[in-house]
């Protein structure tokens, strides 16, 4: 189908059905779409939120002889938590993107709250 027979927006049809793997568009919002912008306010939301998580620890960590700053998974938890519920993520994407290092794929708290998270 080339348009949705549910939707009453026509501007479906002139749309391709589909794009191809290798297309630039591939997987892609439309440029301009709301749906863009959606995406682009949330990837600038997580930057501030993973820039945050990365001055707290800055702050709450001690400073190693490796010149990096190190806290224990269970003292962020407990200071970042009032901040915002999304630690655990935060801290995935902020390891994602090479800002910090700890063990193991999942943190969780209580059972993972002397692992060590090293800014880098």
């Amino acid at each position: 189908q080339r348009k949705n027979p549910f939707s009453s927006d026509d501007r479906l049809a002139s749309k391709p059905a589909h794009t191809q793997r290798g297309d630039p568009t591939y997987g892609r919002p439309p440029e301009g779409s709301r749906t863009e912008q959606r995406g682009k306010d949330a990837h600038s939301h997580v930057g501030k939120e993973v820039e945050e998580l990365c001055l707290i620890i800055r702050r709450t960590g001690e400073l190693g002889e490796d010149g990096h700053v190190s806290v224990t998974f269970g003292q962020l938890f407990e200071t970042y938590v009032t901040i915002s519920n999304k630690v655990v993520g935060i801290l995935l994407r902020a390891r994602k993107h090479g800002l910090v290092h700890f063990e193991g794929e999942m943190l969780w708290q209580g059972k993972d709250d002397d692992v060590v998270i090293t800014l880098l």
